[in-house]
């Protein structure tokens, strides 16, 4: 059964890492596809100043959080007798990069 655990509390990393990476790689084709439009989709007049992003968090703050999250994870599964100390110090250094 811990076997079983292990296997569960590692495929929910894996998984948590690759739906961070997935996230990233969609914003980032979005802007890219943003900037291909064509002339005649862009509006004729200039669009008003974008007001200021000081509520919105940036990308490497999104990342970071993500790792933060996906580190809080691992302490649960730790706390809980699911991953050892050599685990979690393997995965923290995956997410760590």
């Amino acid at each position: 059964m811990p076997g079983l655990l292990r296997g569960i509390a590692r495929t929910a990393v894996i998984s948590g890492t690759a739906t961070a990476v997935s996230n990233r790689v969609s914003r980032r084709q979005a802007g890219r596809w943003a900037q291909q439009q064509p002339a005649y989709e862009q509006p004729a007049a200039a669009p008003p100043p974008a007001p200021p992003r000081t509520a919105a968090p940036s990308s490497a703050d999104d990342e970071m959080t993500n790792k933060i999250d996906q580190l809080k994870q691992l302490a649960d599964l730790k706390a809980q007798g699911i991953l050892t100390d050599e685990e979690m110090q393997a995965q923290k250094r995956k997410i760590l990069g």
